[in-house]
């Protein structure tokens, strides 16, 4: 006997492809089994039998016939020997015979029958699940098959549903775990049934949760369909591009359509060719001494019946198939579409899918639609979302959101969140945070609950894409104070920073205009009755009118432009209660005319412009309130003698520009405290700096001065002078004069040695000494003793 075993290769696959095989494939499968049954049996009685009988017929003459008679008639009746044919042949001429005949005389159907069957057979066999070996098409299966047990299984999936369904889904896992420990049976089959199952209430005692180690196990589940999540992403991107599988599976089933009409068609012709009795006419005369046979064909009978039943079989098979053609050519098998899965679990946003994608689908269906509900899941961004933020407040407790905490400058208890994929519930169980700081983090809402963080003052979002609930936009309209954006397009500039009455900082950085076709539009700040303080980081072309609506309560006004060239800025004009100003990169040329009706102003900062002459600066001398003066990091060759009538200035930064005169006239600003002259192109200090007795900050670094004038240690409260970067030969041993001084720099000259008079400035310390270390070894070793004790 031929094992049927032998021939599982051709139809063996694993197990978990059984989800893609519908009834109608189940069905032929069997069929096949059946009518390999059927061409094995054939072909081993084809083997272990005889296949054909001769015997050889002699030709009959009519004398012959009757001398026979005679002679049967002249025997007495007693006698009844009976004697055979004689024909004078041995057994290896009938072996002969009888293959000479079953070659030449039998028909070849009556012969092939069985092995046709069997190979017949093993190509529908192989047609099936031909799909299921191809490298094209097996590689997507197997990965959607390991994809979509993981969503059956995964515990996310039970709590999405359960969730969406109103059930309490800590409950319901309480629910699966005493019916796994109940019957051990498979997830596929009876998770749900399980979870519904009311008399599992009845055995609550037996359920013994230890938290510790719950905790754990849902932050190790929340991981591993954060993973799943991704792998259908990408599964479904990669598989909705084309259609092979579908191809396949169409091609396969025409294919077997085809063959099943062959088989019909020569079967029911030839069937009738399987005889029992067979006409045997081979000349073989010389060898045998007849040429003339009648043959019994011993398997005739079974092979006739065994063909009709193989017809039968054939018949349903191909009946079965013709059907498969109608449901992949009547059926719009490349779109599926989750609509009642919405409807049912409420989960609204999960996408319809196309291609191999949909087919796949439409096959699962076919197995169990549990399969396609549940793996639904995975293909939704809400649900997605929620276990984001159940993860997040996994990974960020408020334990570690406290070691996280530090002080900002402005002396709030600051929490710092980069590149998060949501924002963390338990951040508002942090109540004594006051400055929170978001950075790259989109599609996340801000929940009412953000209510409890009591003395929340301070909120920066740096191009964050954020929703907003309704009682969390009352809780920030009334309790936040300063406010920090940077976006880059329009969804990150949020609607609701326009009603927060009570702000009273506002930093904006970003890309906008007055044109909304072009970018960003900054709508009216009308609402901000309290706003103190406006930064804009941004490329206007002229004041926008905006701002003019806060003009009346406004003070600080931070324009930082990226090199446009801000032209119009008569709306300044308006804010006439301002008292700092900074226009830095603004591509200026001259000292705006509108600064100089702000008449409380008290900063002005111009860094970063294109300032070649300020003679304007005359005008400041209207703006008596003005204390500090930035024209640092510009071009300005001069200092017109104007300077002096600015008798207010106290703070004068120079620094970064092209001057190479001091006029005396600057050192009539008696009130400097703060003059900053260094990276210029200065060779002479006057004398007249020794009028400015109230000096505290004196920086050359970075010039050309050979010289000090000695009037310039008569500013005896100096505690700062920097002298770096020049080409000075020579300390003054007048130095001693500064006893306040805290901070000297002298790297980068030509000094050969220090004057010991540098032991008098009782408040220099070795770390406020910036001198090169030979340089300092040629003072004293008192002294520089001295210098080392703090």
């Amino acid at each position: 006997m031929i094992p049927v075993t032998e021939f599982r290769q051709f139809s063996e696959q694993q197990p978990q492809f059984r989800v893609l095989k519908p009834w109608w494939d189940v069905f032929t499968d069997y069929l096949s089994v059946v009518m390999l049954m059927i061409g094995v049996f054939g072909c081993t009685l084809q083997v272990m039998q005889d296949k054909i009988i001769c015997l050889p017929q002699r030709m009959s003459m009519p004398n012959q016939t009757n001398k026979t008679e005679l002679v049967s008639s002249a025997v007495p009746q007693e006698m009844h020997e009976m004697m055979g044919l004689k024909t004078n042949l041995d057994l290896q001429q009938y072996s002969f015979i009888n293959q000479m005949c079953y070659e030449k005389a039998l028909h070849w159907y009556a012969k092939y029958f069985p092995y046709l069957v069997l190979i017949h057979t093993l190509i529908f066999m192989v047609c099936s699940n031909f799909w299921f070996k191809f490298p094209g098409s097996s590689s997507k299966i197997e990965h959607f098959i390991s994809i979509l047990g993981k969503c059956f299984d995964s515990p996310w999936t039970t709590r999405a549903l359960s969730e969406v369904s109103g059930e309490n889904p800590e409950e319901k896992d309480k629910k699966c775990s005493a019916s796994r420990a109940i019957l051990n049976v498979s997830v596929e089959g009876n998770l749900d049934d399980l979870e519904k199952t009311q008399s599992l209430k009845s055995i609550p005692e037996k359920i013994v949760v230890d938290k510790p180690t719950a905790s754990a196990l849902e932050k190790k589940e929340g991981e591993q369909a954060k993973a799943l999540f991704e792998k259908v992403k990408k599964f479904r991107l990669h598989v909705e591009e084309g259609d092979i599988l579908y191809i396949m599976y169409v091609r396969q089933t025409v294919l077997k359509v085809m063959k099943f009409l062959l088989i019909i068609a020569y079967n029911s012709a030839l069937v009738s060719e399987v005889q029992i009795t067979v006409k045997c006419n081979v000349d073989m005369q010389d060898m045998t001494g007849y040429k003339h046979f009648s043959c019994n064909h011993t398997m005739a009978h079974l092979f006739s019946k065994l063909s009709y039943c193989y017809l039968c079989f054939v018949a349903v098979y191909g009946f079965t198939c013709l059907y498969t053609s109608y449901w992949l050519f009547y059926r719009s098998l490349k779109e599926y579409s989750f609509e009642y899965v919405r409807q049912e679990t409420g989960i609204d946003d999960i996408p319809d899918v196309k291609n191999d994608f949909a087919f796949m689908l439409h096959m699962i269906d076919q197995y169990d639609p549990l399969y396609s509900k549940r793996f639904a899941v995975f293909l939704s961004e809400v649900s997605e979302n929620k276990l984001k933020q159940l993860n997040l407040n996994h990974e960020w407790t408020p334990e570690k959101l406290r070691q996280r905490l530090m002080t900002n400058h402005n002396n709030r208890l600051e929490l710092q969140l980069f590149m998060l994929s949501g924002l963390p519930d338990t951040i508002f169980e942090v109540t004594e945070l006051q400055s929170l700081k978001l950075e790259i983090i989109n599609n996340v809402t801000i929940p009412a609950s953000i209510a409890q963080l009591e003395d929340l003052q301070e909120l920066s979002l740096y191009q964050c894409y954020l929703k907003i609930h309704a009682t969390a936009t009352s809780f920030l309209k009334e309790n936040l104070k300063v406010l920090r954006v940077k976006f880059d397009d329009s969804r990150e500039l949020p609607h609701w920073l326009y009603h927060l009455r009570n702000l009273e900082e506002l930093y904006l950085i970003g890309s906008l205009s007055p044109d909304a076709s072009k970018n960003v539009v900054l709508e009216s700040l009308r609402e901000l009755k309290n706003l103190k303080t406006l930064s804009l980081k941004s490329n206007f072309t002229k004041i926008p009118q905006s701002i003019v609506d806060v003009s009346s309560h406004l003070q600080r006004l931070y324009v930082y432009n990226d090199g446009t060239k801000l032209v119009m800025l008569n709306n300044l004009k308006k804010m006439v209660n301002l008292t700092e100003l900074e226009l830095v990169h603004c591509d200026l040329e001259r000292i705006p005319h509108a600064v100089f009706s702000l008449t409380n102003l008290q900063e002005l900062d111009l860094k970063e412009n294109n300032l070649h002459s300020i003679e304007e600066i005359v005008s400041c001398q209207h703006l008596r309130k003005l204390t500090c003066l930035k024209l640092w990091h510009n071009s300005i060759c001069y200092i017109p003698e104007h300077i002096k009538k600015l008798g207010s200035l106290e703070r004068l930064y120079f620094s970064y520009n092209k001057i190479e005169i001091l006029p005396s006239h600057l050192f009539l600003c008696n009130k400097l405290r703060y003059l900053d002259l260094s990276n210029n192109d200065i060779r002479f200090i006057p004398p007249e700096i020794g009028v400015l007795q109230s000096l505290q900050y004196f920086s050359v670094t970075c010039n050309k001065i050979e010289n000090l004038p000695d009037e310039l240690f008569f500013c005896k409260k100096l505690t700062t002078l920097k002298l770096g970067k020049n080409t000075l030969s020579l300390l003054s041993p007048k130095i001693s004069y500064l006893v306040l001084l805290t901070h000297l720099e002298l790297k980068g000259n030509h000094f050969e040695l220090l004057p010991p008079e540098l032991g008098f400035c009782r408040a220099l310390k070795r770390g406020g000494l910036m001198v090169e270390d030979a340089l300092f070894e040629t003072l004293p070793s008192e002294i520089r003793d001295k210098m080392k004790t703090e």
